[in-house]
């Protein structure tokens, strides 16, 4: 394909086509997010139209530019760099031929879309008559499915909007529309997995890293969670990260609670921080990286009993999924390389020999009691640090 360079795209969106009544604020959400992640560019404005946006700029962009700012902007179906013209049959013949890619393909199809019903031929009358001009021009063979090549024709009022094929996008929803949680991000592989995903479901993250300062490569740690932020601000995540050092608390578990329990413990003691850190900024939820029976603090009994030490809702997008979909997600969202980074996983630190696989609650509550909890989360909270990324 040609690097031809465009004013403007045309959006695409497909589940906010859903929302009904709702769906213009979700329309504004994703024109807000858009002309957050094209700011530096200088976006003119977003318009919206019928199950559709445009964006435009003011200055032209290759479609290689296009393609890595919006490819991330969750609530993208897909889109394409558009060229408008007049709506007019000699306009759209010029324009077509303007850009069409400089190598040859082995097919093509026009497909037209006409809001305008006043326009004097119908949708497939335009699309045969532009078709054998391309075909006059090329000899390209038409192929009407799984065409090389897809051009659409959109006719509006006064203007017609041609784009040559279309480029995905995360799909899903609008960063922000459904509200804002907190994210456990551990700087493994898994975390950062499940808070892209719920970036998707257009929830506004809060990241909160735990390690177990001042034990062990916590600075390795912190810096590798650090790293996975800024790779999921593409995806809408914000540039900030709370950090919570629990190493002394990891210790004094270790010494006062049975060595069996102690993972259970600790992801008892991190839920309880995180839902308390959530809550100070509106969260409604937390998004964990766990998945089912994946390791030992993971089978159900374990889930539920690190569930029972919070009152908000523990949301776990990678439940179901095994490690080797969990790699291949982190591959694709830039997030695998960064996981292999040095650094001291603080589940890790003070782990014991055996752990407990099936613990019963109220074997945990004594041992909760026992290691003066409350006290703990209170002593934790006072060493948060927020992280400008």
């Amino acid at each position: 394909m040609n690097e031809t360079a465009s004013h403007c795209a045309v959006v695409h969106y497909a589940e906010i086509g859903l929302k009904g009544r709702n769906r213009p604020f979700f329309e504004r959400a994703l024109a807000r997010n858009i002309e957050r992640r094209l700011s530096h560019l200088g976006v003119e404005r977003v318009e919206r139209l019928t199950g559709r946006l445009m964006v435009w700029l003011a200055e032209p962009l290759p479609q290689t530019t296009w393609n890595e700012m919006l490819r991330t902007v969750c609530g993208v179906a897909h889109f394409a760099p558009a060229y408008v013209t007049a709506a007019d049959m000699e306009s759209l013949r010029a324009a077509i031929l303007d850009h069409l890619p400089g190598e040859a393909v082995d097919s093509f199809r026009i497909r037209v879309r006409r809001d305008d019903k006043s326009f004097p031929l119908t949708s497939p009358e335009v699309a045969r008559e532009l078709g054998a001009v391309v075909q006059q021009r090329t000899g390209w063979p038409v192929q009407l499915k799984g065409a090389a090549l897809e051009i659409t024709v959109e006719i509006l009022r006064k203007r017609a909007i041609l784009s040559l094929d279309k480029l995905p996008g995360p799909g899903g929803l609008p960063v922000g529309a459904s509200g804002r949680a907190g994210l456990l991000l551990s700087g493994g592989i898994d975390s950062p997995v499940a808070g892209y995903l719920a970036l998707k479901r257009g929830c506004r993250l809060l990241p909160i890293h735990f390690h177990s300062r001042p034990f062990g490569n916590w600075m390795g740690a912190e810096a590798r969670a650090r790293e996975i932020v800024r790779a999921l601000q593409a995806y809408g995540m914000d540039p900030v990260l709370y950090t919570v050092g629990i190493g002394r608390q990891q210790r004094e578990i270790a010494v006062r609670a049975p060595v069996a329990m102690r993972v259970i413990l600790y992801r008892r003691l991190m839920v309880r921080i995180a839902q308390a850190l959530t809550r100070q900024k509106n969260g409604k939820a937390l998004f964990t990286g766990e998945s089912l029976g994946q390791v030992a603090s993971q089978t159900l009994e374990s889930l539920g009993v690190i569930e029972e030490a919070v009152t908000i809702p523990v949301l776990r997008p990678l439940i179901a999924m095994d490690k080797k979909e969990i790699v291949a997600l982190a591959r694709e969202i830039g997030t695998f390389s960064i996981s292999q980074m040095e650094g001291d996983d603080c589940c890790q630190f003070l782990m014991p020999r055996r752990v407990i696989t099936r613990p019963q609650l109220p074997a945990v509550l004594a041992a909760d009691a026992a290691v003066e909890m409350e006290r703990l989360v209170e002593e934790a909270l006072e060493q948060v640090k927020r992280i400008a990324v």
